[in-house]
């Protein structure tokens, strides 16, 4: 199982918004993400920059960042592109992080 690390903005003064439209994720994306290796994912904010750091174990050739050609992430995207900072075609703009220590 491989570890995955990712970065992403906030746009000001949406951290509840984001909050709220993720306790309500939807059961149809829970299901591809587990469906495609993707487990233990959290997502951490930086209330000082509004960065967003994302990790998640991926057991399997995908994760979350690599389902982008899926209906039902691309409507996600579409769902979070007032919140974020995003690419043209709404997705979000999302940084590899390398990972430089780990303890178990």
């Amino acid at each position: 199982m491989a570890k995955q690390a990712f970065k992403m903005k906030l746009n000001p003064g949406q951290k509840e918004e984001y909050k709220r439209r993720h306790a309500a994720l939807w059961p149809e994306l829970i299901k591809l993400l587990h469906d495609t290796g993707v487990s233990d994912y959290s997502i951490f904010l930086d209330e000082e920059t509004n960065t967003l750091f994302g990790v998640q174990n991926q057991d399997g050739a995908k994760s979350s960042q690599d389902l982008g050609g899926n209906p039902i992430v691309q409507r996600w995207w579409a769902f979070m592109a007032d919140i974020m900072e995003t690419n043209p075609d709404n997705s979000p703009v999302s940084i590899p992080l390398e990972q430089v220590f780990y303890m178990e």
